[in-house]
């Protein structure tokens, strides 16, 4: 299976959600694709935050995303704190450039799932997975949940959520749940993916 997850993130928190989507996939046997989309923010804007300019720095060696990487995978995985319940305006714009994709169906019949961060319990976790979802309907696509399947998602006190894997910001590192519920995600996606595709 290939598994492109596609991702931003600004303070580095959805990074790291990622690469536990990434490194779940890649248990799961499927060849991955992790990607950034490119950033908006102003330079100038990005060297004045710390936090931020250091997310920028450590995720340089991460390549930018390309349509051809939503083409080439079985299975995509998309990552976007959350914006006042939605994606960010990065992931979208991304998204957006898809049209061409669209007209000719190339993402019909493919599995897609979601996963994103806010800083508080009730940020906004549930209605940003649910409002980027709408993308895959448009598109034909077979969305995969992270579900009730890890155990983890039950007990977490911080993000991972049935409908994707999530992240609680505000604190320096991914919890063991967060992380255990992104790797179980990865490892589904992965599965359906390569049960699709077959």
């Amino acid at each position: 299976m290939n598994i492109s997850v596609i991702y931003y993130s600004m303070t580095g928190a959805i990074y790291r959600l990622a690469q536990e989507v990434a490194a779940g996939a890649e248990e799961a046997g499927a060849t991955v694709r992790l990607r950034r989309v490119p950033e908006l923010i102003p330079l100038e804007v990005i060297e004045a935050n710390p936090q931020i300019k250091a997310a920028a720095e450590a995720q340089q060696g991460v390549e930018v995303a390309l349509l051809d990487d939503l083409v080439w995978a079985d299975g995509i995985a998309l990552g976007s704190p959350t914006r006042y319940g939605n994606m960010t305006a990065q992931l979208k714009n991304f998204l957006d450039q898809t049209g061409p994709l669209w007209a000719q169906r190339q993402l019909v019949g493919k599995a897609v799932g979601f996963f994103t961060g806010a800083a508080t319990m009730h940020g906004g976790h549930e209605t940003t997975i649910l409002t980027m979802s709408t993308f895959a309907y448009h598109h034909g696509m077979v969305i995969v949940p992270a579900s009730y399947v890890p155990p983890e998602v039950s007990s977490t006190t911080t993000g991972g959520t049935p409908y994707g894997p999530s992240e609680l910001g505000n604190k320096p590192d991914l919890s063991a749940e967060e992380r255990a519920v992104a790797r179980a995600f990865g490892r589904r996606l992965a599965e359906v993916a390569g049960k699709l595709r077959a």
